[in-house]
């Protein structure tokens, strides 16, 4: 009861703020199921209601939100990653929240740090800057040199993230709330469980909890650092693993020109073109090659150094995607690029996508409509994230689950495609990344390709068979011990089949067999 009574009151103020921005209407259905009466939205909106303009419903979500406080802009920035939710549009204003907030004192970040350390400041920093250089809804960073050792013995230049004082609790507080706002509206509005909000704000907190971990933040830096170790075009922040903990992380610091100003660029002697290239390759690799992809990839995050080299830093929010998926992906976009649009279907129907109950044919209908309009036109003039967004579009009316990770891939090609447009308009990232796609699609998903994937599966499969023969041993061991005993009529159908009853019971050992073994 003291929740209920606790998260009205704070729903109350949600729903002032939301008037005050002219954000209400949206969510009117969902508040009233929520235990707002019409009437009380109704004065809600003639009290706090003020005029605004011309703003687009996602930038006065927005500005709602970034009213609200940190736990609210970081949930409008995940929800900006779920077009399949909100629309393209929405989700794009979404994405554009900022989350720099006033900062706190250095004596608290200093007190975390030697907490967290084990060590006074001075024994850690040669120099720390009190004044941070940036501060947003989680944390903030400050500059700092280490300590001179062996290896620095002048120190070394490093950046410092710090979690803001009690921000565990305070985002503990709005989860709840919006879990107890999300449980409200599955029980009470039936026409909105389709967009899984329990479901929604369960994959908020799990992100939550992984940014206010530092060191899971760091080891996903490492990772990343890892799979471009020894390439020159793309730049991973050093972690110094000795001076981060729970919450306080040290990174290499890195300086250069933001990623989305061309003029600095060319001011310092760097070819623009030559950085949309690398920033192209380096996209691919990490979706494709690696599977495993930086989730917040915005020109804040990203930089070049003075010797061309992408540059990016902020890791609390990562993609994975497993090569299965890859190949769906590929085999996909591959259908959409020779306009065989049957297969593309298939390729959903093989991957277990789409539901038995939907119509092959009408789901096939559906993306010859995607299709057609790019039919002719040369890869590099081609949106394969506006792709991407039609498709899951068309996915969502075909009941079609779409799994997040693509989602926030697709976030980052729209990201990806504006700043390649804004830098040069003439150019399209992918079709600088063209060569890279066509020998990938060549080594993956060939002929060839095919063969030795059967190959290695059916390797697969026989280095597994002496497991599944001891699972067999201990099988039979069990049908001795009496443990299995057939029921006569059972023994009866057994009978029936004539000779080759004991190849099903064969058929059914080794079925067990591999069972056990998974």
């Amino acid at each position: 009861m003291l929740r209920a009574l606790r998260s009205l009151y704070r729903l109350f103020q949600m729903a002032r703020s939301a008037a005050r921005h002219g954000a209400l209407s949206p969510f009117e259905e969902a508040l009233a199921g929520a235990g707002l009466t019409p009437v009380v939205l109704f004065f809600i909106r003639v009290i706090f209601g003020r005029p605004v303009g011309d703003l687009r419903p996602g930038e006065r979500l927005a500005n709602a939100l970034s009213e609200l406080g940190p736990a609210f802009i970081k949930f409008g920035q995940v929800l900006s990653t779920r077009s399949d939710l909100l629309g393209e549009e929405v989700a794009a204003d979404l994405a554009k929240l900022q989350d720099q907030l006033p900062h706190f004192s250095a004596f608290e970040a200093r007190s975390t740090i030697e907490a967290e350390l084990g060590s006074p400041i001075d024994l850690l920093y040669l120099q720390f800057d009190d004044v941070p250089v940036s501060a947003a809804s989680i944390s903030q960073v400050h500059f700092a040199v280490t300590i001179p050792d062996a290896e620095n013995p002048e120190g070394r230049d490093v950046a410092v993230k710090v979690l803001r004082p009690d921000i565990e609790l305070a985002f503990a507080r709005d989860i709840d709330l919006l879990l107890w706002i999300a449980e409200v509206i599955e029980r009470t509005q039936p026409k909105l469980r389709r967009l899984k909000p329990v479901e929604v704000v369960k994959t908020f907190a799990a992100t939550v909890r992984v940014e206010m971990d530092l060191r899971l933040e760091a080891a996903s830096a490492s990772e990343l650092r890892g799979n471009f170790e020894g390439d020159p075009t793309y730049r991973v922040p050093e972690i110094d693993w000795s001076r981060t903990a729970r919450r306080v992380m040290t990174q290499q610091r890195l300086s250069g020109i933001p990623f989305d100003d061309g003029p600095a660029m060319r001011a310092a002697g760097l070819d623009v073109d030559e950085v949309l290239t690398k920033a192209a390759g380096v996209f691919f690799h990490q979706a494709f090659r690696d599977g495993y992809f930086h989730g917040d990839q915005h020109p804040g995050n990203m930089s070049v150094g003075l010797d061309g080299a992408i540059q990016v830093v902020d890791f609390g929010i990562m993609g994975r995607i497993d090569k299965k998926t890859r190949y769906f992906l590929a085999d996909m976009l591959m259908g959409f690029v020779e306009h065989d649009y049957a297969r593309i279907a298939k390729v959903y129907v093989d991957a277990g996508y789409l539901p038995a109950s939907q119509s092959v044919e009408d789901f096939t209908l559906a993306l010859r409509s995607i299709g057609e309009p790019i039919h002719g036109k040369p890869l590099a003039d081609i949106s394969f994230a506006r792709i991407l967004g039609q498709i899951f579009a068309a996915a969502e009316t075909f009941d079609m689950e779409v799994q997040p990770q693509l989602l926030l891939l697709q976030k980052n090609m729209l990201i990806a495609e504006g700043v390649s447009r804004q830098l040069n308009p003439h150019l399209n990232i992918w079709g600088l990344a063209q060569p890279l796609i066509e020998q990938w699609m060549i080594e993956n998903r060939g002929p060839q390709a095919r063969v030795e994937q059967a190959g290695r599966e059916l390797v697969h499969a026989i280095e597994r068979l002496p497991a599944v023969m001891r699972n067999i041993d201990r099988l039979v061991g069990h049908l001795a011990e009496g443990g299995l005993k057939l029921d006569p009529e059972a023994l009866k159908v057994i009978n029936r089949t004539g000779s080759n009853w004991w190849l099903w019971i064969i058929i059914a050992v080794l079925a067990a067999g591999l069972l056990f073994t998974r």
